[in-house]
């Protein structure tokens, strides 16, 4: 679903994404509404975890088998982790979670809600055991926790006005056309930007998807960028905003592809060990892709990377 920079811009996030079976019609008023009417949820089961042991690999899986609920941290963002306008807890990521989580012993999952820049910072403050929101894997982020590997690979997409008329097809379009660039808070889309010769100070930084497209709608920006699934959701029922064709940015001068998992905190690597064991069965089987495809993902999302490479930057 964004790589935390070192600035104000990024806080901390990682990217974005349904059909065949997803609700449509999200709005950021109906995930504000959702974050609201599971606020109270999240935080009256989330006094905070007790701090993990110093034992090699932590022991919150024990405590997790023992309480029978992990709290997932989620960020409002379509498809991959968010209250549906039944309130219900959905998502590639929380989907995948419960999946794998009962495997592990643990029959349910308890969402906590917050902005995707708080994420980490949450996680680290034991807010909640486990990042849930198809968060990118990169360097900056696993320098601050550990993730297991991606369960899906992604590409970059822009939301523009109906038309495209300004041609923007890729980041090299939004500087050479010195359009008004935005998108949000701790994307991974900020670096990608900057990489192509955008000043960063001249980005406008949004909430999330809902709010780019609003901006695009209102013309106080030319385009909005985020991931392509993300992006092409947003904009199903804009009378007045398309979204692009997906592309790779460029990082280093070659293309790049992201990939997004699930985040622990550092200590806990016995958990992430876990977990990735039983994802790689997953995979291996066919069910996580079973599982994300009603949320408009294809088998060409479906990756072998690692988080070991993706960590390398």
């Amino acid at each position: 679903m964004a790589p935390p920079l070192g600035n104000a811009h990024a806080k901390e996030r990682g990217n974005e994404r349904g059909k065949d079976g997803h609700p449509s019609g999200t709005t950021r008023r109906s995930l504000l509404a959702g974050i609201t009417a599971l606020g109270a949820l999240g935080a009256a089961g989330c006094s905070r975890v007790a701090p993990a042991a110093s034992a090699d690999g932590g022991d919150l899986l024990d405590r997790l088998k023992a309480q029978g609920v992990v709290r997932l941290g989620i960020a409002g963002e379509v498809p991959f982790g968010y209250i549906d306008k039944d309130g219900r807890l959905t998502g590639e990521a929380p989907e995948l979670a419960k999946a794998v989580f009962e495997r592990l012993g643990v029959g349910r999952v308890q969402p906590v809600p917050t902005e995707f820049g708080s994420l980490i910072p949450g996680l680290d403050s034991q807010q909640f055991d486990v990042v849930s929101a198809g968060m990118y894997i990169n360097a900056e982020r696993c320098e601050q926790v550990i993730f297991a590997d991606p369960d899906y690979r992604m590409l970059d997409a822009f939301i523009v006005r109906k038309g495209n008329p300004k041609g923007l097809h890729d980041y090299k379009d939004v500087v050479a056309k010195k359009a008004r660039f935005a998108t949000g808070t701790g994307y991974a889309e900020i670096r990608y930007a900057v990489e192509a010769g955008y000043e960063e100070s001249d980005i406008l930084i949004v909430p999330d998807q809902v709010a780019g497209l609003n901006a695009v709608e209102a013309g106080r920006a030319d385009v909005f960028a985020g991931t392509a699934l993300t992006v092409h959701e947003v904009v199903r029922k804009s009378a007045a905003a398309e979204s692009t064709k997906p592309f790779a940015p460029l990082v280093g001068g070659e293309p790049h592809v992201d990939g997004g998992g699930f985040a622990f905190r550092s200590p806990e690597t016995r958990l992430r060990d876990a977990f990735n064991t039983e994802l790689r069965k997953m995979k291996e089987s066919g069910e996580v892709f079973r599982i994300l495809r009603p949320f408009g993902f294809t088998r060409a999302e479906m990756t072998g990377m690692t988080a070991k490479e993706l960590c390398r930057g």
